[in-house]
């Protein structure tokens, strides 16, 4: 099959589908709440403190379950406060 004919099968999809694959503040958050998760989890391995290495964990592991940005944005803001209110 010539390239031709892939690429422009590839165009029609996207057309079709009528907006873009990624969206680029899922991206963004994703990799910020990424962020503070590997900090968490470094902070609550080194310290031996439960909550904040789960929070770590779930903050670095729940973006690639969750499609829609605001519950992306609710649920990471949820879990890096739940160490400040939550002490073992």
């Amino acid at each position: 099959m010539p390239a031709r004919c892939a690429r422009s099968a590839w165009a029609a999809n996207e057309q079709r589908d009528g907006h873009a694959v990624v969206n680029t503040w899922w991206l963004f958050w994703g990799l910020v709440f990424g962020s503070f998760g590997m900090g968490y989890f470094l902070f609550g391995k080194r310290q031996e403190r439960v909550v904040p290495m789960l929070c770590g964990l779930a903050l670095m592991a729940f973006p690639y379950f969750v499609s829609s940005t605001l519950v992306l944005v609710l649920v990471g803001l949820a879990l890096i406060a739940l160490p400040w209110f939550y002490r073992d």
